[in-house]
């Protein structure tokens, strides 16, 4: 992820390659050079407890490699896997584009970028389930 900025707001925490780092009093922007450095905000993160439907099962796997909590290789089986079956379900040329997006993110080891495409699908998913509710 070499170049990423970060723009964090007061107090605000990501977690970077595992430490977990809390922004001061005021906004700031961090700079992140490392290439292929494993960030998340830990506002975006989905908590274990949360994982009930299929997308956020698929979103938690991505966001376990970039926690450090999951070797990244057996997590590109599970997440393609996973890509595969949302894809099945999700037909629309929306869905299919972000879930093409993530599968091939997931193929180059882009976690991060996976990831941001399956939330993107959180909303519809949310829409699916409630019209197959009614």
């Amino acid at each position: 992820m070499s170049g990423l900025v970060l723009k964090l707001g007061p107090r605000e925490r990501v977690l970077i390659n595992g430490a977990v780092i809390e922004n001061g009093e005021r906004r700031s922007r961090l700079s992140i050079v490392t290439p292929n450095a494993n960030i998340l905000r830990l506002r975006d993160a989905i908590h274990p407890e949360e994982v009930t439907t299929p997308v956020r099962r698929v979103c938690y796997i991505a966001q376990l490699v970039l926690s450090g909590d999951a070797e990244p290789e057996e997590a590109k089986l599970q997440l393609l896997r996973g890509i595969e079956q949302l894809s099945q379900a999700m037909r629309d040329t929306d869905s299919r584009q972000q879930l093409a997006l993530a599968s091939d993110s997931v193929v180059d080891g882009q976690f991060y970028q996976a990831m941001k495409a399956l939330r993107t699908l959180l909303p519809r998913e949310e829409r699916l389930l409630a019209a197959s509710r009614t």
